[in-house]
């Protein structure tokens, strides 16, 4: 009865383990269904919002456009009436001054034909004569009716329809954009983002990415491609930072809705080179070193050993100088000075003409030669060595060294364990530039 007791107690607060995870199980539900509405709600008051402006934005434009337009026809009126008026003013001054003329001539003919008979005939010959003179037989040319302008206005009433039926077209809701954000992975001082299309009628042209710390209140554009995915740099560790995006439909302007925004962070610190190396002169995250006139040659080599096996380090070449077949890029176990290149002993390297170096001697496999805008990337992984192994070494590395779409991989061996390893460039000449990340 006891044991049997001890049994039932203990099925009871099994039971009563799986109601509190049951119920907590259910509150989070609950609280997704709160996001998942609050969302809706939020998302439907933002697009009113936008529509709403759009479309006052839009009737502003419109009304400035028609009044334009109108201000524009009205002159073109005023400027055919005056231009048109212009001759006929002139006309009816000139015969306005015929007239006068006239009136003159006949009070004069008038006066000399009714004067004193002394007179009458000096007035008389003058009068001819200045009747001869002024031509009474030639009068000005006045235009008909049918030759002077008749102002109209041609109102096609077809742009109403025109217009009509791109506004019935205009805009469009959509309950949730064509891409959304899809993984984020840690890098050091940076996160790859990936995306992914989710509207299968939807043709993407190029896709458009920005980011903001969740402290912002402003996003800003960090990458506008066609591809699906983007490393974003300068990413402070341990910071979350919001991400959203967008695409373009194939042959159109206009951007879709932004994705739904998601947070992402990293919490591996970024890669630096160690600065005060006489000869290599950094950037202000000392991310990018450039290779510069000193004479003073050596081996650049990081901060600290921030490469660690299962991450992926890549080298993006942003400028070039004159290759040397001593130049390197690659990893070692430690900072070793005295040398001007990686091609020593405990480093993996290649070299700026493809030539790749393991412990300090060159592989038969040759990568293609590095130009302005290569990346040369180093993976690793650890490989277990066998009890009855007799490679000489007590720790192995799976090293896979990729450039320009070729790569070569190859087993390293190691007389310690290594899990994290510093990185490092040498260039005989100046005028290489290189990123790592």
């Amino acid at each position: 009865a006891e044991a049997q007791a001890r049994l039932l107690l203990q099925e009871a607060r099994e039971s009563i383990e799986a109601a509190r995870s049951y119920r907590r199980e259910l509150e989070q539900r609950l609280r997704g269904l709160h996001q998942a509405r609050e969302q809706i709600r939020e998302s439907a008051t933002l697009t009113r919002d936008v529509l709403e402006q759009h479309f006052s934005d839009l009737k502003g434009t419109l009304k400035k456009l028609l009044d334009e337009r109108l201000m524009s026809l009205l002159q073109e009126v005023d400027a055919i009436e005056q231009e048109s008026i212009k001759p006929l003013d002139e006309c009816q001054k000139l015969i306005e001054h015929g007239v006068s003329t006239a009136d003159d001539l006949l009070r004069e003919g008038e006066s000399a034909v009714h004067g004193d008979v002394g007179q009458q005939n000096e007035k008389l010959c003058s009068f001819t004569n200045k009747a001869l003179h002024i031509q009474l037989d030639s009068l000005p040319e006045v235009p008909s009716l049918v030759d002077v302008p008749c102002l109209s206005a041609q109102l096609d009433d077809c742009l109403l329809t025109i217009l009509k039926n791109q506004i019935f077209r205009h805009g469009t809701v959509a309950s949730r954009p064509p891409v959304q954000l899809e993984e984020f992975v840690e890098k050091p001082g940076g996160i790859l983002v990936r995306w992914c299309k989710v509207d299968d009628d939807f043709i993407p042209q190029d896709y458009r990415l920005q980011y903001r710390k969740s402290s912002s209140s402003h996003f800003e554009d960090v990458y506008v491609g066609s591809e699906t995915e983007f490393i974003v740099l300068h990413i402070d560790p341990n910071v979350d930072y919001q991400f959203r995006v967008c695409a373009r439909g194939d042959g159109r302007q206009e951007w879709s809705p932004w994705s739904v925004p998601q947070t992402g962070r990293t919490t591996l610190v970024p890669h630096e080179w160690t600065a005060g190396l006489e000869g290599y002169s950094l950037s202000s995250r000392r991310n990018i070193a450039l290779r510069n006139d000193s004479q003073s040659c050596g081996v650049l080599y990081s901060k600290a050993p921030t490469y660690f096996c299962g991450q992926t380090l890549t080298f993006r070449i942003e400028t070039v100088g004159q290759p040397d077949r001593r130049d390197s890029l690659g990893v070692c176990v430690e900072q070793q000075n005295g040398y001007d290149s990686l091609q020593r002993d405990k480093a993996v390297c290649i070299s700026t003409n493809g030539a790749v170096f393991v412990n300090g001697k060159e592989m038969t496999n040759q990568l293609p030669a590095v130009t302005s805008g290569s990346t040369v990337t180093f993976d690793m992984e650890v490989v277990p060595l066998g009890p009855s192994s007799n490679e000489g070494g007590t720790f192995k590395l799976r090293v896979t060294i990729s450039s320009n779409n070729r790569e070569v991989v190859f087993d390293w061996v190691l007389d310690q364990c290594c899990v994290s390893l510093y990185f490092g460039c040498s260039f005989s000449y100046p005028g290489w530039k290189v990123l790592v990340f």
